[in-house]
């Protein structure tokens, strides 16, 4: 086999290994939303603890300082999670809250599962803080209540606690946000447009169209790990976020290799895999373009510019790459028929 065919071969199967999720997901991974939830009241008041809402209204997080034991009330009235006074934070396998949690707007949960059941509790942390999807902290419907519209309170729910043997109620409100605003969208566009003509331009004087992937590679890869970064494990933040740029970066960069330049085909092809994974990580994120919230703690403005820019650039990369897979041979038959004049 040839070094050159090995290489677009190993290529493949790391974008297929990065594609194909690894292993269960414990919850769906926060997405852009148009609602934002708050917690507005701990009754009593409770130094011991810190409720948060992250993503939105994706997940909630309770951290409970040493020393506290914090047992979280499920759906029906259960012990669904036990924070221990050492930070070990348990689940009850028995509890429906536990099944019902790992979708945001809910699943079936299996027959054994009996909230009036002695709790079967198993290990799931050890640092006193865990985030879950809580129902009660977001709309339960992909569509908001009618007769609503955005700055309205569309939820007021409480979440019930018992902390070291006392009842304390948690309560959050969920808003409907205005849209944002589409400036850093048309801006991210046009940066994504310049990319890819600085790609035309490139072809035009013979240099590699790989080097026009570097930029929006780099700086999608910033955005997806700062994504990455701001949310807990638990919550299955997705790999691809950073991984796809950081391959498609790659994927150019072994475009670049001399031995692999030698052959215009392969050239193509790998610069055109290296635009197609930039074109689909900005295709995956084209809902936060339009919410009003983008679960990540990086400004929402640079997040969705570059989304914008990176999905353009990526689709100009990938039609010009097809025009060089197209037009090579030509220009081969070109210089071979000028030599044979000469």
């Amino acid at each position: 086999m040839k070094p050159i065919t090995k290489t677009v071969l190993g290529l493949l199967a790391v974008i297929v290994a990065t594609i194909i999720p690894a292993g269960t997901v414990l919850a769906d991974p926060a997405g852009p939303t148009d609602y934002r939830s708050e917690i507005i009241a701990v009754d009593p008041s409770t130094p011991e603890i810190s409720v948060v809402v992250l993503g939105g209204d994706s997940f909630v997080e309770l951290t409970v300082d040493p020393g506290s034991e914090v047992v979280v009330i499920g759906y029906r009235g259960e012990p669904y999670l036990w924070f221990q006074p050492d930070g070990t934070v348990l689940e009850n396998t028995l509890s429906p809250s536990t099944y019902l949690n790992v979708e945001r707007y809910g699943t079936d949960f299996p027959a054994f599962a009996d909230p009036d059941a002695e709790p079967e509790w198993r290990q799931i942390g050890t640092t006193g803080r865990w985030a879950w999807h809580d129902h009660r902290a977001h709309l339960m419907q992909p569509m908001p209540p009618f007769g609503t519209q955005p700055g309205d309170r569309i939820l007021e729910s409480v979440l019930p606690l018992m902390v070291d043997g006392n009842e304390v109620d948690v309560t959050v409100i969920s808003t409907w946000e205005p849209e944002p605003s589409p400036v850093p969208v048309w801006i991210g566009g046009v940066l994504g447009l310049l990319a890819g003509l600085t790609g035309a331009l490139l072809i035009k004087r013979g240099r590699p169209l790989a080097t026009a992937v570097f930029a929006p590679a780099a700086v999608g890869f910033v955005a997806g790990l700062w994504q990455y970064g701001s949310l807990p494990s638990e919550t299955g933040p997705k790999l691809t976020w950073w991984l796809l740029p950081l391959i498609g970066g790659a994927a150019a960069l072994c475009s670049l290799i001399p031995f692999v330049r030698v052959d215009h085909t392969i050239t193509a092809v790998v610069t055109g895999l290296a635009g197609l994974l930039l074109a689909g990580w900005g295709w995956m994120r084209r809902d936060g373009l339009t919410a009003a919230i983008v679960p990540t703690n990086a400004p929402s403005w640079f997040d969705r510019g570059t989304t914008i820019a990176v999905l353009v650039a990526g689709l100009l990369v990938v039609l010009l790459s097809a025009w060089e897979l197209i037009s090579s041979p030509r220009r081969l038959k070109r210089c071979e028929r000028n030599s044979v004049d000469e």
